[in-house]
């Protein structure tokens, strides 16, 4: 791996903590700009390079670095209910990189993104109705629902600045 690769793989990783930071409370799950970036990172470092950004983010995380919605960090955050939506952010940036590299259409790209979109709401989802006592539908209406307008305004504006970005990165 080249010295570039792992910087630009750690600026996507800063870049998602600091859309962390930009957070609304919404009850459990804050309203960030975490998914932006995780779609920008697979859009314009590809599908390996994307993975890794968000794995650095969330071994940052766990160690206690503030980088995690209203600066908080560590391991509790992996476990608690939000968790499960940052465990999928390395997924969503894999999809959205690999489609991104597969594809020269847009719309293949913003498919890409969609399906990650969607692993992060089922594994978000899943972990939230756990922690709320198997209460699904609760999690349900609490951790995906009042997100799903903007998640996809999100991975339209990602769409649309990814281009830009990486004739930047190139």
């Amino acid at each position: 791996m080249k010295a570039r690769e792992i910087v630009l793989s750690g600026v996507f990783a800063a870049l998602t903590a600091v859309g962390a930071q930009i957070s609304v409370p919404l009850g459990p799950v804050p309203f960030t700009f975490q998914v932006l970036m995780v779609f920008l990172s697979g859009l314009v470092l590809g599908a390996k390079l994307g993975t890794l950004s968000q794995v650095i983010y969330l071994l940052l995380g766990a160690l206690g670095l503030p980088v995690f919605a209203r600066f908080s960090g560590g391991i509790i955050h992996i476990y608690g209910p939000t968790g499960g939506y940052l465990l999928a952010f390395p997924i969503a940036a894999f999809i959205s990189g690999y489609f991104s590299e597969k594809t020269k259409s847009s719309w293949g790209k913003l498919g890409g993104c969609l399906l990650g979109l969607g692993i992060i709401y089922i594994l978000g989802w899943v972990r939230l109705g756990i922690w709320l006592d198997m209460d699904f539908k609760k999690a349900f209406y609490l951790g995906v629902a009042p997100f799903i307008v903007f998640d996809i305004i999100k991975a339209l504006i990602a769409l649309v600045i990814s281009e830009r970005i990486k004739n930047v990165v190139r």
